[in-house]
């Protein structure tokens, strides 16, 4: 059940969402319109240049390679699934943010790369979205937030009991990717690629509460 969840999860969740949003909004904004927290999109231009026969076909495929190479690193240092205090969440954070700063000077220089480390940037914190009593939680992407809503609003027209907590924490996830874009393209507009300082910096900080919040209250 989603009510044993510890209570700073709704919070993480939300920065977490505020921090994809703006990084996505970046991407649609300076990348040519293609998105960053999430594949849909980018796996769907590959199949159409691939049809195409696009030399594009191969920067996407990078694209894709490289949030599942993010993913992966995730996957290394985090070894279940489930969501537990003390798990290295804190050095992902801090990974992801340096991967934000190295995608800032690639942009610059107009190199490909600096997609590339956005790209696996939000891979890997997509692979921190965890499993935790039968309760999963995505933060790079709110397409599955919509349809647990959907489910949650559906079953309880069935009669059954509407989980309030649950809805919470859906909503803090969409209404934190909203203002995530809302924050990108305003700093977009001011700073082009230098506003992914902001979600850099955002991780930063998150790894350096969950780090403090770790040591003063052990797993």
């Amino acid at each position: 059940m989603i009510s044993k969840l510890p209570r700073w999860i709704e919070l993480g969740a939300f920065m977490l969402a505020l921090l994809a949003g703006t990084v996505n909004a970046v991407g649609l904004l300076g990348f040519a319109h293609q998105s960053i927290s999430h594949l849909s999109g980018t796996a769907t231009l590959l199949g159409a240049q691939l049809a195409s026969a696009s030399s594009a076909s191969l920067h996407l495929a990078a694209v894709l390679l490289s949030f599942l190479l993010g993913a992966a690193l995730s996957g290394f240092l985090i070894s279940s699934p489930s969501l537990k205090l003390g798990r290295h969440y804190d050095s992902l954070l801090l990974i992801e943010g340096a991967c934000l700063l190295i995608a800032i000077y690639f942009l610059n220089q107009g190199s490909v790369l600096g997609h590339y480390f956005a790209s696996a940037a939000c891979g890997l914190q997509n692979a921190l979205a965890t499993t935790y009593s039968g309760a999963i939680i995505r933060t790079t992407h709110v397409t599955g937030i919509f349809t647990d809503l959907g489910i949650m609003l559906g079953a309880t027209l069935r009669g059954e009991r509407f989980d309030r907590r649950k809805a919470l924490l859906l909503i803090l996830i969409i209404t934190g990717f909203v203002a995530g874009g809302v924050t990108g393209a305003l700093l977009y507009a001011q700073l082009q690629f230098y506003a992914l300082a902001a979600p850099a910096f955002i991780c930063f900080a998150l790894a350096l509460l969950y780090h403090f919040y770790g040591i003063r209250k052990p797993a």
